[in-house]
């Protein structure tokens, strides 16, 4: 099993990868909310712990966010409004549509090995 390399050509400039520069990029808000939460519980796992490397993991996670959101901020619209709507049917006990494809298949038609 190995993960080929994907080519990557961003649209516009990557972000930085610091906390200012991440934030700054990140223009949907359900994106920034998560940001946020998530920051605050990381510091207070850094104060308790002494351990920054919980603030590294978090700081590269949210950069790859960041550097999505670069490429394509429609499409993180599209995927929390998405998202917003299965939460809906499930609520309401309904059943969920499925896609005509597995991610399996997804993913192999994108060249992307498991």
């Amino acid at each position: 099993m190995s993960a080929q390399p994907q080519e990557f050509t961003p649209e516009g400039p990557l972000p930085e990868k610091n906390l200012r520069a991440i934030r700054r990029a990140l223009v949907v808000p359900q994106d920034r909310d998560g940001f946020d939460a998530g920051l605050d519980v990381v510091l207070a796992e850094v104060r308790a712990s002494l351990d920054l490397g919980r603030l590294s993991e978090f700081i590269h996670t949210w950069w790859l966010i960041a550097c999505d959101s670069a490429q394509d901020q429609q499409g993180r619209r599209d995927a929390y409004e998405r998202a917003a709507r299965v939460q809906e049917l499930a609520d309401a006990g309904q059943s969920i549509p499925r896609g005509d494809k597995t991610w399996r298949q997804l993913l192999a038609e994108r060249g992307v090995e498991r």
